[in-house]
This record gives structure tokens, sequence and C-alpha cells, in this order.
């Protein structure tokens, strides 16, 4: 997030609780800053077991506060938290997590979560049994329903020898959740909204170890997916092959072929406000071999017969009973010019029958792969809005006000 000259940097509250991961917090401070943000860091007393306050106070360029008697004539356990633009905990441990749910301000840092009026991100740390235990859950599902972006961990190697879920998210990770947040702010129009978003690439086996793919990178569908989680979505997504991660704090459905999409988008789709197809799904399948086809030596080459795979978009504007869920379906093109491009996008919207249909020209190497994108969204309605090229994160907020300008409207 570049910052003018004279503009006023967003000012971030960097909580820190006392866990293991706190050293990982290094990463989100110094992601921060480097993106323009003013930080100061208020860590927990044990959090200054882990790393001391002049590193953070060296890494921010700012004092540490960690003390509601520190400069008590300036009443930071209140002003902290009404000055912010966003908070973040990272990590929140168990134990801040529980205070967190019930009011408990027994230190600058809770005192600040209670004083804010601006979004809060929390990234969870803990042993996995920890974060499985019912109580946990419980103080998750709660801050949640009051607004606040809980991340879920990641899984891998924890302390000790011990491995699961309780990972802190990746430190970049975190950092573009807050950057999201504070590029939209202050906007929430997707609150309470169950979205559902299918991104990537199918791959479509033709015998044990090969298959059919595209060139599908899931870049525009994780860019989706972290912006309307920003604008206060729950947000599953479903992920063919991508060459990116997901974002954190969504619900990721793992998926290959054509077909193991369509199950899970089926099943998805009954549950959720807002349907996106996003994903590059297959239109043609081999006809699997169950072993290995071999080559000789003969120099001849092989011929596979291809089937057409299910209509997966259609299939689910069929499926819905009245205006729900909204659906929205991609179209990647290859057309001569404009005209061709806009015609190509208005017959495939009737044939489809869906809500929006998101229209982009894939040709040259133009968007697969790539981080930007330029679309024309047309509508069921007969609208039509053409985004310049951009970054696919200013795509995704392009499509979603057009999604809350009719779901909410």
């Amino acid at each position: 997030m570049d910052v003018d000259a004279g503009e006023r940097r967003s000012r971030v509250v960097l909580g820190v609780a006392g866990g293991i991961a706190a050293y990982k917090a290094c990463e989100v401070l110094r992601g921060l800053t480097e993106s323009g943000c003013d930080v100061t860091v208020v860590p927990t007393a044990a959090a200054l077991n882990f790393v001391g306050a002049a590193t953070w106070s060296a890494l921010s360029g700012r004092p540490v506060a960690t003390d509601v008697w520190q400069d008590a004539h300036r009443v930071p356990h209140v002003r902290l938290g009404q000055e912010a633009d966003v908070i973040v905990v990272a990590p929140a441990t168990a134990d801040l997590l529980a205070r967190a749910t019930h009011g408990i301000a027994d230190d600058l840092l809770t005192n600040v979560l209670l004083t804010a009026r601006c979004p809060v991100i929390l990234a969870p740390a803990m042993h996995t049994e920890m974060w499985e235990h019912p109580a946990t859950r419980r103080n998750v599902a709660l801050l949640r329903e009051r607004g606040m972006l809980v991340l879920d961990p990641a899984d891998g190697r924890l302390t000790g020898t011990d491995s699961g879920k309780g990972r802190l998210p990746q430190p970049a990770a975190i950092v573009a959740a807050a950057l999201d947040i504070l590029r939209r702010q202050p906007t929430d129009d997707l609150r309470g909204l169950r979205i559902a978003i299918s991104s990537g690439g199918t791959r479509e086996a033709w015998d044990p170890v090969r298959f059919i793919g595209n060139h599908s990178s899931g870049r525009q569908g994780v860019e989706l997916a972290r912006t309307a989680l920003a604008r206060g979505a729950h947000v599953t997504l479903v992920a063919a092959h991508m060459d990116v991660d997901p974002p954190a704090g969504v619900d990721v459905v793992r998926v290959t072929s054509a077909a193991d999409l369509e199950r899970a988008m089926m099943a998805i789709a009954a549950q959720s406000d807002v349907v996106v197809m996003a994903a590059a799904v297959a239109d043609f399948r081999p006809v699997p071999e169950s072993t290995k086809v071999k080559k000789d030596d003969s120099g001849s080459g092989v011929t596979l017969d291809l089937e057409r795979t299910s209509d997966i978009l259609a299939g689910l504007v069929a499926a819905r009973t009245g205006a729900a869920p909204f659906i929205v379906g991609f179209a990647a093109e290859t057309a001569a010019d404009a005209a061709e491009l806009l015609a190509l996008g208005k017959s495939k919207l009737a044939r489809k029958g869906c809500d929006l249909l998101v229209v982009n020209d894939v040709a040259a190497d133009a968007v697969f792969g790539s981080p930007e994108n330029a679309v024309v969204i047309l509508g069921a309605d007969g609208s039509q809005v053409a985004l310049p090229r951009q970054a696919k994160a200013g795509i995704s907020d392009g499509i979603w006000d057009a999604v809350a300008a009719r779901v909410r409207g």
C-alpha cells in the first residue's frame, strides 16, 4: 500500500500475545511498516519473554506500549483503540482469545481490544489440542459473530516435536489481510454473506501418471476470496490446482478434476448466498486408462478419446430455488477485438442463465498467471461495466461492488 507525500499514514496496532510464535510477529511488523503503515506494538508481559521491547521499537521506529500506566496522562488504553485504523493480534493465544471473548481487560492489549472501533484481526497460534478444545472453538465463534476477523491457524510444525493445526498463519498472509481491510475501509458491505468461490484449474487424468490441465494460476479466485473476506463475508474457496496459496481466514476445499469440483460446488452452493465460478474447468476429459500408457520404439503417437465434462455453471443455475444463491460466472475467451469479446460474453450469459458474467480475453498470456486483468461485467439485467487493466485485487473489488449492489440492493 503506497503512501503519497502528505497523505495520512494508516495507523495499525500490532498486539503480540505470549507464545513462541511471537518471533514471527517481527515479520508481520516489517511487512506493515514497509507497506507504509505507522505501527504501534502492544506486547503482553508474557510476549516480552520471547521478544524484547527493544526489538519491537527498533523495527517499528516507535515507542512500544506495554502498560496501562505508561504515559498515563495520554490514557493509552483508550487512545490506542480509538485512533487505530486496524488492530492485528499475532500471535493470538488461546488465553488471549478467551480474555477477548469475555471482555476481560487485565492488561493494555485487552483494554485496547475493548476500546477498538476499527476492524480487528486475530491470528491464532497454539497447540492443536488447544485450538480444537470446545472452549476455544466457542470463543472463536463468538468473536467472529461480533465482527472480528479470526484467521484459521495453519498446519505444520509446532513447538518441540509436535505437528498439526495451530501454527501461526504465514506473516505475509496476515499482512495481506490487514492491507485489504485498510484499502477497503470502512467497506463491510458483504458482512454476514456466505460466499463460495471456485478457483484454479482442473486436471483430468488419462492414465495413473498423466493428466490434461490448463494454464490457470488461481490468482483471480484467491483475490476474490481475500477481498470478500476483507469486506466481511464468510468465504469458502473450492481450490483446484493453484500456483498461489489460499488467503488466511477462508475455508478451503481441495479438488482435482471437474467432477470433483462439481460435487463440491453443488454441495456448498446449497448453503451459500453467493456463488462465484472463477475456476478454469476442463470442457473435455480423457477416458482414463487403468495402467500407464507406454511408448514404444515405433515412433507412433497416442490417440486420446475425449468426452464432455458437465456444465457446472449451468447446473448451479438450474439447481437453485428462487433467486438464491446469487451466481457469478466467468468467461475466458479469445477474440479478435472488443466487439467480438462482448458478443461472445453476451451469448454465454444467455446460455448459462447466471446473474453476472465476468468476461476476459485470455489471449497472449494476458490473464493466466498474470497479477493483472481487465474484464467486462455483464448483468442479466442488461448492465455492462468495463474494468480497465489493473491488479486482480482491484478487479475483485469491482466484481464485489456489482454483487453487493444487487444482493444488498
